[in-house]
């Protein structure tokens, strides 16, 4: 059976992405910090269940020794937004924190399971970004920052690659409505409620898991660089159409 590894498990698009690829065939190794929510999960889907924050090295070495020699499917999902501060207002702490878990933490887990995915000989990466990869917007300077970052180190690591048996994806989603992304961004339900108030489809967790089981399951000389995914109803970061 082929195996697949999803970051950022415990919920969203991580947990979603998890069910898809067990739907597909795939035995999903779940890993993220909260093991209660991963241990559900991975009965649910005879997958398995790793606690793993990302940022702690030790716990991403013992993420790839229980992961085994081969892999075929690594979904770097773990990530997230902290403040809505204007540049000149921005909280240090937050952009380290942001950049230590979308950054150095996909590198972190990358390099530790390049092995496998090369010894499975037929691996693929892909990385959960975002449309803040792609555009600027006033308020999201630290997650812009960062997400622009994710991307290029994506197009670097697809070059470095080349010549492996290794394909490496990005999905960037646009305003994807879950439990938890804009809750921790903003500290606040009401705010967090406002992100989407009146639009009418946001796109849900399960749009994206759909996403990210198509480019996995693609034969394997076919290698999806870029998918943008958005709503209808969002044209751009600042266009947004909502209903009164």
């Amino acid at each position: 059976m082929k195996s697949a590894v999803v970051t950022g498990a415990s919920s969203g698009i991580g947990a979603a992405s998890a069910r898809a690829l067990a739907a597909a065939g795939y035995h999903v190794i779940c890993a993220a910090r909260r093991l209660d929510r991963l241990n559900d999960l991975a009965s649910e889907i005879k997958g398995t269940a790793i606690e793993c924050d990302i940022t702690d090295a030790s716990q991403v070495a013992n993420l790839a020794a229980q992961v085994g020699p081969t892999l075929n499917v690594l979904v770097n999902n773990a990530g997230g937004a902290l403040g809505a501060d204007p540049v000149i207002e921005g909280d240090p702490e937050q952009w380290r924190r942001m950049y230590d878990i979308n950054v150095i933490g996909t590198m972190q887990v990358t390099k530790a399971l390049a092995p496998a995915l090369i010894a499975s000989g037929a691996g693929t990466i892909i990385n959960i970004g975002s449309t803040a990869g792609r555009w600027a917007y006033e308020g999201g300077g630290g997650y812009t920052a960062v997400k622009h970052a994710l991307a290029v180190v994506t197009e670097t690591l697809r070059l470095e690659l080349n010549g492996q048996p290794v394909r490496v994806s990005e999905i960037a989603p646009g305003m994807v409505h879950t439990e938890e992304f804009s809750l921790v961004r903003l500290g606040d339900q009401s705010k967090a409620d406002a992100v989407y108030a009146g639009v009418a489809e946001p796109l849900l967790a399960e749009d994206i898991a759909d996403a990210v089981q198509w480019v996995a399951t693609r034969p394997q000389h076919v290698n999806v660089d870029l998918m943008i995914v958005k709503p209808i109803a969002q044209a751009a970061a600042h266009k947004v159409h909502r209903e009164s």
